[in-house]
Formats: C-alpha cells, sequence, structure tokens
C-alpha cells in the first residue's frame, strides 16, 4: 500500500474522533468529511475539505445524500496498480482516497428508545455509509477501512511506525471488521422490519438473522476438551416485551469464574422460577429440577426444593424468585453448593454467602416477575449442517381444555397438586415424570428412554412418602403400567396430555385405584 495522503471521516459516533483527526493531520493527511464531523473537527481547530467542495454537488435531502458521488467511491475503489484506473479517476479529476473512517447512524439505538416511531427509525438507516464502508473494504489492497472507534490508536501506533502506511494484515482485519459490522447493521433492519409486520411474533422468519456478540471465552466447554464461549443475542429493547430476564443479563457479584455447565444450569433455573409468583426455589443438576418448593418465606421454599432429593442437590445450582435473606443464605451456606441466581440479595446475605470463595452469586433483578412468555423468543438446536428453531415452550395449562376423565373427581388440593406437578413437569428432560404436593416435589424421574422407567426412578428419588400426591407426565401414557407403579406408590391425582391409543386402558386402571385423571391435550417433550 502507498502511503495515506488522504482520508474521508464521517462519524456518528463521535468519541475520540477529533484526537484521531489530529493525529492524521500531524502526519500531513488530508482530510475530507462531511456535515456535523466536519463542523466538529473544524471546531477543534483541524483543517477539513467539507464533501460538497470537493465533489461540488451539495449535500442534499436532509443530508440522505453526501458520499453517494462517483468522486468519492471513485476515489476509493480504483485499483492503485491498474495503469486504465489512473488514467480514468485523472480525466475525471478524482483523487484518491486512502483512509476511510466511517461508522453508521445509530440505528441499533433509536428503535431501542421507547417513544421511538416508525419514521424516527427509518431516518436512522445509513445509505451513504455501508455504501463507502464497502467500497473501502473491497479495495483493502489499496485502501484502509476504520468502523471500529477502539481501532483508532492501533491504525495510529501503525501508521507512525511504519512511514504512514498499514499492513495487509491490518488492513483485511480491519475489511473483515467492516463487512462483519455492516452484515449486523443489516441483520438489525430486516428484524425490526419484520417485527413491523408482525414476521416475529406469527410466523418463523425464512431466513434467520442471527445477531450475537461474545461476552466471555470460557475455561472449557462441556467436557475440558472443547473450546467454547458465551455469547449474548443482541435485540434491542421493546415497549412490549422485557428483553432483560434471561441468564445473560445476569451480574456476577462473586464467586468463581462461570463455567459452560454454569451457565446452562443457571438458564434452566431461570425457566422453572419464572413459573411462580409465590416465594419458590429450586435446584438445578443436570439442567434438571432436582426439587422445586414454594413457601410463605424464601428459606421455607427452599428447604422443601431440597427434601425432594437432597442427595442431587449437592453441588447443584439454586434459583429464586425473591432476594435471599439472612436466613435463606445461611441454609444454603450449610452444603456445597455451585451457584445462586437471585432478584438481589440482602446485605447481611452477601456476606454469609461470600465465605464461599467459589460459590458464583448471581444477581438479575426481573426474576421477580412470574411471567415464561417474557423469556427467550426462539429455542435453537444446532445440528450437522444447520439449526433446528422452534418458538419457546412458554405455554401453561388452559383451563378450559382440562378434560377429567375418570369416574371420580378431583378435589380442590388434588387439583392445586396437579397444577403444581405441571408446571415443574415442562422444565425436565423427557421422558419425564414428577410427583409433588401443591408447593414441593416429592419425586422427579427424568430422561428416561420409557415412560415407565422414569415413573420407577421418580418412586425410588422420592425422600418421603408420595401418599395422597399428584402425579405430572410430560406426554401420554403409552401403557397403564406407570399408572400401577405410581398409584402403589400413594399418588391420587395424575395429569397428562392423553392421546395414546391406550388411553381407555390408562383411564380404567385409574378407575380401578379411585384415582382422579385429567386430560391437558398440551404435550412437553424436552429434549
Amino acid at each position: 500500500m502507498d502511503k495515506i495522503k488522504r482520508a474521508l471521516i464521517s462519524v456518528s459516533d463521535k468519541e475520540e474522533i477529533v484526537a484521531f483527526a489530529k493525529e492524521l493531520v500531524d502526519m500531513g493527511v488530508e482530510i475530507i468529511s462531511t456535515g456535523g464531523t466536519a463542523r466538529l473537527l473544524k471546531e477543534n481547530g483541524i483543517n477539513v475539505i467539507y464533501v460538497s467542495d470537493y465533489t461540488g454537488f451539495p449535500e442534499m435531502l436532509d443530508g440522505r445524500i453526501k458520499t453517494l458521488h462517483p468522486k468519492i467511491h471513485g476515489g476509493i475503489l480504483w485499483k492503485r496498480g491498474n495503469e486504465r484506473h489512473r488514467d480514468e479517476i485523472e480525466s475525471q479529476g478524482i483523487k484518491s482516497i486512502d483512509l476511510v473512517v466511517v461508522n453508521l447512524y445509530p440505528f441499533e439505538e433509536t428503535i431501542s428508545n421507547d417513544g421511538c416511531t416508525f419514521e424516527d427509525a427509518i431516518e436512522n438507516i445509513d445509505i451513504g455509509g455501508p455504501a463507502v464502508l464497502r467500497s473501502a473494504a473491497k479495495n483493502f489492497s489499496d485502501v484502509a477501512v476504520v468502523v471500529n472507534p477502539d481501532d483508532y490508536s492501533i491504525v495510529i501506533k501503525e501508521l507512525k511506525g511504519n512511514d504512514r502506511r498499514l499492513s495487509n494484515k491490518t488492513r483485511l482485519r480491519l475489511a473483515k471488521e467492516v463487512f462483519q459490522h455492516t452484515a449486523r447493521y443489516d441483520s438489525l433492519i430486516a428484524n425490526y422490519l419484520s417485527e413491523r409486520i408482525g414476521e416475529r411474533t406469527k410466523d418463523l422468519p425464512p431466513i434467520l438473522n442471527m445477531r450475537f456478540v461474545k461476552i466471555e471465552d470460557m475455561r472449557y466447554g462441556e467436557n475440558p476438551h472443547q473450546r467454547a464461549a458465551f455469547y449474548r443475542e443482541l435485540r434491542p429493547n421493546s415497549g412490549d416485551r422485557d428483553r432483560g430476564v434471561d441468564i445473560s443479563h445476569a451480574t456476577k457479584l462473586h464467586g468463581k469464574e462461570l463455567s459452560f455447565n454454569n451457565i446452562i444450569d443457571l438458564n434452566a433455573a431461570i425457566g422453572v422460577i419464572r413459573e411462580f409468583s409465590v416465594p419458590a426455589a429450586v435446584i438445578i443438576k443436570h439442567t434438571n429440577p432436582c426439587g422445586v418448593g414454594l413457601g410463605q418465606r424464601l428459606i421455607e421454599a427452599y428447604r422443601k426444593a431440597r427434601e425432594t432429593d437432597p442427595v442431587s442437590a449437592f453441588g447443584g445450582v439454586v434459583g429464586f424468585n425473591r432476594d435471599v435473606d439472612i436466613e435463606t443464605a445461611e441454609e444454603i451456606s450449610s452444603t456445597f453448593i455451585e451457584g445462586v441466581i437471585a432478584p438481589g440479595f440482602d446485605d447481611g446475605s452477601l456476606e454469609i454467602l461470600k465465605k464461599k470463595k467459589d460459590l458464583r452469586l448471581m444477581e438479575l433483578k426481573g426474576l421477580k416477575i412470574s411471567n415464561p412468555e417474557i423469556s427467550i423468543e426462539y429455542d435453537m438446536k444446532k445440528v450437522g449442517g444447520g439449526i433446528l428453531l422452534q418458538e419457546s415452550d412458554y405455554l401453561d395449562l388452559k383451563e378450559d381444555q382440562l378434560k377429567i376423565v375418570t369416574k371420580r373427581k378431583p378435589t380442590e388440593e388434588e387439583w392445586r397438586r396437579m397444577r403444581f406437578a405441571w408446571k415443574v413437569v415442562k422444565h425436565v428432560k423427557s421422558n419425564a415424570i414428577v410427583y409433588s404436593l401443591s408447593d414441593q416435589t416429592l419425586g422427579i424421574g427424568a430422561g428416561q428412554m420409557s415412560r415407565v422407567d422414569s415413573a420407577k426412578i421418580a418412586v425410588m428419588k422420592a425422600n418421603r412418602s408420595l401418599k395422597g400426591s399428584a402425579m405430572a407426565s410430560d406426554a401420554f401414557f403409552p401403557f397403564r403400567d406407570a399408572i400401577d407403579i405410581a398409584v402403589e406408590a400413594g399418588v391420587t391425582a395424575i395429569i397428562q396430555p392423553g392421546g395414546s391409543i391406550r388411553d381407555d386402558d390408562v383411564i380404567n386402571a385409574a378407575d380401578k385405584y379411585n384415582a382422579t385423571m385429567v386430560f391437558t391435550g398440551i404435550r412437553h417433550f424436552k429434549h
């Protein structure tokens, strides 16, 4: 690359641009600039050529047309080693532009504003900026392009140390950043317009634009030999949805670095805990709830959750939907826990929990809000060569669809127990069985290849009598065997989707034991 002699600067984000431009001028670089950027540089004593003076064409249409001109794009795009290109630009009075410094209209910030109108959003779609950036990035062998203010100091240092030149390696890296930036910018606009016409709420998109930014590299993935990183989805706030109640927006207050598995388990805890409006606690182990409890006080909820399976609770992750108080903190400290996520922590509770130097303490204020519907919009699963995309499973019981199929109707207490069990079973890996009271899980069978095995394991896992408990199944019973096991263990009420070809056999089994059974018409497979 030749020495940089002329730069085009046009930025919306003006952070550090004055200092950067001064460094360029001090090295003998001529600056062409537009609108507000040019005025700012002039005000700070920097000699600037206005784009309109250089092109001989005024900025028009409220700034919609500024850099869309052959003198700009020709100066950027001509190939320096091509004699025909050189002759063409010289015949048209076009000067070389060797450095382009541009960032785009703040579209994302604009649509994140609760008061943003559709017209505001449209006016903040940059046209000239992306065009100039793409021209410069395409011709990176001859032109340097800077889109990120974080690169200003790096570029200046290399220019000073290399006689006003940038290496091919640096120019290629900067060009790559441009295309990443413009691709993300375009996807923001496409997704905004999709939401505007209802595609995000009614239909899965025909083209999926995924927008994620790396939060951190992880020590390793599920296992030490797997590299991993954590990314946050880039999704601007909108007035009708809560966009910040997810694990990517939690704040770590204390403890070891989060592992890949910690994040998955904490995410699972958030999903369960948001099902409940009363004080609730969940203990997660390998993404499955191994205990869920409700109580008037948080410590009651935690004790009930732990009582379900105290062996599995060891080394688990705990989720709460209320601020952790001192007595709950003391109870947590009595055993080994990997992490705690809650909307907040009382001062005294933090003192207690911080005595465990490795215990991860995560704050996520929105956990006080009970509404699983405003969690993640889509659930994605990677498969070889592609991804599977589905809506998140936030659907709760539809009371008008509930169908009592047995001779005996549920009592009010049995209804409460079934509803609680149903909220929990949705978050257990299939095949899933949950035995519970109305405020406490008693036994959980998860992830088995046959439903009857899940029913047996849930009985085996129960740490107390199942007499009078409810049973929830995430899908229908293919045979009556699981009913026999559950009722013989003490279950009196069963809630399940129904829909098996052997439903009659299953209903007859419940009638035989004088148990009550309800069909929901809703399945909750979780793979």
